[in-house]
């Protein structure tokens, strides 16, 4: 790595500083205009089969997956040995009602992403044989959701971070457990957020944070007293655009 893309992955890394308040960002704009996602490809047997047979679509390219390829960060870390491999469950509950999102608030003491919504997933473990098995793993490690009840029915695109990790969003519907048994010292809390209200894009915020090195965009989907911003969003934007066309 030179001293010059040293220098560009620190001011990448450092753009928006640590522990800041998402919340307080200004909005930009409401994506309201843009198209809902019809209720019937929310049904679990619609979205297996849009997994299955997936019309073209776009992936988003958020402003942190830009700043991340320009910067050739991912290439710098992988020639280095840095790259971390990661996992997250995207867990779609079926419920009388229609289905939900799984999220849990991370413990604000965490070194990386402390405070933040996300859903359950981590980073890959050598033992670990693919991304559907290190989000099922840290999925029973940080909340206690039984593997047995989950049913993965596909992808999403890799999701690129400033701090250097790829992550594979691995989506699943899944049975409702009575309780969660959560790992106290990474997560806080555990909640469902409606399916149907996450991919009405009238709830689809954007934000701009301005700093000396520039600006950032990113999502935000407020959700009563939960805020969900930044990596979670922009995965769950991608969700949006898959099953909007």
């Amino acid at each position: 790595m030179t001293q010059n893309q040293k220098s560009q992955e620190q001011r990448l890394s450092a753009a928006v500083p640590f522990g800041f308040d998402a919340q307080a960002i200004p909005i930009h704009e409401i994506c309201a205009d843009q198209p809902i996602v019809a209720v019937h490809h929310l049904h679990p047997a619609n979205l297996k089969s849009r997994f299955l047979n997936p019309p073209a679509w776009q992936p988003e390219i958020t402003d942190e997956n830009r700043q991340v390829i320009a910067a050739g960060i991912i290439q710098n870390r992988q020639a280095a040995g840095k790259i971390t491999q990661a996992a997250v469950l995207i867990a779609l509950l079926i419920k009388s009602d229609g289905l939900s999102v799984l999220l849990t608030q991370r413990t604000d003491h965490l070194h990386d992403h402390a405070d933040q919504i996300s859903f359950p997933g981590g980073r890959m473990d050598p033992g670990d044989s693919s991304p559907n098995d290190t989000a099922l793993r840290e999925s029973e490690e940080e909340i206690g959701l039984d593997r047995r009840g989950v049913e993965i029915i596909g992808h999403l695109p890799q999701y690129l971070t400033v701090s250097g990790y790829s992550v594979t969003p691995v989506v699943g519907l899944v049975k409702p457990q009575a309780e969660y048994a959560l790992d106290a010292f990474e997560v806080a809390d555990v909640f469902e957020v409606p399916l149907h209200f996450l991919m009405n894009p009238a709830n689809h915020q954007v934000r701009v944070w301005e700093g000396e090195q520039g600006s950032r965009r990113f999502y935000s989907m407020p959700y009563e007293n939960r805020f969900i911003c930044g990596a979670t969003a922009g995965m769950l934007r991608n969700l949006y655009h898959l099953l909007k066309v």
